[in-house]
């Protein structure tokens, strides 16, 4: 396959949906009202696809949303004819996809027959709810805000929509733009908490010759606060691959990412702790710059007897909590949502798990799973 010049995906989607598969939607069933976008999964849904991306799960590809029962009655209609009449290629890339044996991912591959094509045809509250595992159609719980990690939340308000005849993208995504006020105040106290619980160790281990324990504490607190400036700027943190590439758009990064650089690469503790205390300070700052509560005193001080600088970050934690004036949230306990509390992909990547460990974790009975 000759590769084309590069084309963001987001873009290419959008061609495609207007040039291609619009079209023939029409024509399979004309006046139907539906919904296209590109969300979900992919880097360029998060605008951070590059031309490496096109070597999998990436391509023309997209969503077309339909009324339920027009799913029922031309949903399997309409992706038989996508597949016997898309062109095989689009602005020079193969619309069919197949699973490569060895990691299973979709690839874009030439072919003579029918397209194994990427576009979805569901509806709203069925797609919403696979992702999610709840309905931004219906209300949103607190603990159906806590189950979501950001990065789903990120793929579902990121994106692109290119029509919305059924009138349930806009209102959803809006729904889902941000958290309710107070569960914000939770989720930042939380995020300060993790700090709090971790800032001290960074001297302790170099104090003991553990170089490489203070290290390793270093990166989770680099990360930590890389997260917690996300937040701050009202930003899901999208997962590991593009936590970096999002955190250079917020405004603390020119600042801050030449004392985290610094303090990942230092080769002793005091060096590390030097740096960390210079990202604590400027990540405070932009805290008291927010107004969210009286402005906390932002200067690294020692570690109560003991010669670590810290920030005593759980001072930020409890001027965020006395904001708080919703008792349900109030009430939570300090492990704040899914992705602050859980670290392991497999979960995170399964709503049903998520919403599990959440029940677990905030102590509340089982929801039932909104549906379409």
């Amino acid at each position: 396959m000759t590769t084309p010049p590069f084309v963001p995906g987001l873009e290419l989607s959008r061609r495609f949906y207007l040039e291609a598969v619009r079209p023939l939607l029409e024509e399979a069933v004309p006046g139907i009202a539906h919904s296209a976008a590109r969300l979900g999964s992919g880097s360029e849904v998060l605008g951070f696809d590059t031309a490496r991306s096109a070597d999998h799960e990436w391509g023309p590809r997209l969503q077309v949303f339909l009324h339920p029962r027009d799913v029922t009655r031309h949903g399997a209609a309409i992706t038989t004819l996508l597949s016997e009449r898309l062109p095989k290629t689009f602005h020079g890339y193969p619309t069919h996809f197949t699973t490569t044996a060895d990691a299973g991912i979709g690839v874009m591959r030439e072919t003579e027959g029918p397209v194994s094509h990427r576009v979805e045809v569901t509806d709203p509250g069925t797609w919403f709810t696979a992702r999610l595992g709840f309905d931004p159609g219906r209300d949103i719980t607190v603990t159906d805000w806590l189950a979501a990690p950001t990065q789903r939340l990120a793929e579902v308000t990121a994106g692109a929509v290119f029509h919305d005849g059924l009138d349930r993208l806009a209102p959803a995504r809006a729904a889902l733009d941000w958290y309710p006020r107070d569960l914000w105040l939770h989720l930042l106290a939380c995020q300060w908490q993790r700090v709090s619980q971790e800032e001290a160790f960074v001297g302790r281990c170099g104090e003991v010759g553990d170089e490489l324990g203070s290290a390793v504490v270093a990166a989770r607190l680099v990360r930590d606060l890389m997260r917690l400036c996300l937040l701050m700027d009202r930003r899901y943190p999208p997962y590991g691959k593009w936590l970096g590439s999002a955190f250079a758009r917020t405004p603390q990064a020119p600042t801050l990412t030449p004392h985290l650089t610094a303090a990942l690469a230092a080769t002793d503790w005091h060096t590390r702790e030097h740096h960390l205390a210079r990202a604590y300070e400027t990540v405070a700052t932009a805290h008291n710059h927010l107004g969210l509560t009286a402005p906390v005193d932002p200067t690294p001080r020692p570690y109560y007897d003991r010669p670590f600088q810290v920030l005593h970050a759980e001072r930020f934690t409890a001027a965020l909590t006395a904001h708080i004036t919703d008792p349900t949230v109030r009430a939570l306990p300090m492990t704040g949502a899914a992705d602050q509390f859980l670290d392991n992909t497999d979960v995170l990547s399964d709503p049903g798990l998520t919403r599990g460990a959440t029940w677990g974790v905030v102590g509340a009975a089982p929801e039932p799973t909104s549906g379409p």
